[in-house]
């Protein structure tokens, strides 16, 4: 019988081995599902990437958030804009790295200008941006930019 470091650090410690997140990956179908969700939940959805500076600032803030409102009716999504062919290369580590456990998918279609007006009409493709809404609610809110996490937070509150 082979023993191996994982299942003696099991037994001995209790740990779990590790397993890489898993990804969806999303078309335009699964994004237009995504938006037009009836759950009465407020919906914060980021668009974002590893090689955006600015997205990976403040991908920390959608973490710890997502944590903190947990059960709490605010329903998270990271979609992902980085390569499709880059998932398990790029993206899965870096998530790893960065402890983000949040809902990450990646979007899948690649010709932005077919379904950016479907997010919002006056998004020019930028990224970080985000998306708030409940359609129960008929709340709808496009934050245009990077935000910081008290930003985050107050958009939320306003939202909720």
């Amino acid at each position: 019988m082979r023993i191996t470091l994982t299942v003696i650090m099991t037994l001995l410690l209790g740990l779990a081995p590790l397993h890489a997140q898993e990804i969806e990956k999303i078309g335009i179908p699964e994004l237009e599902k995504i938006l037009a969700s009836p759950d009465d939940v407020l919906h914060v959805v980021n668009f974002w990437a590893t090689w955006c500076p600015p997205c990976v600032t403040e991908l920390p803030y959608f973490e710890k958030l997502s944590k903190e409102y947990q059960g709490k009716g605010v329903k998270f999504i990271l979609i992902s804009l980085d390569f499709p062919s880059q998932i398990e290369s790029r993206l899965i580590p870096f998530l790893k790295n960065n402890k983000i456990t949040a809902d990450v998918r990646v979007m899948t279609n690649l010709d932005y200008n077919s379904w950016i007006e479907k997010v919002d009409t006056g998004w020019q493709g930028n990224i970080p941006v985000t998306l708030f809404f409940n359609n129960a609610g008929k709340t709808k809110y496009f934050h245009p930019s990077e935000v910081t996490e008290g930003e985050l937070k107050d958009l939320i509150t306003k939202y909720k």
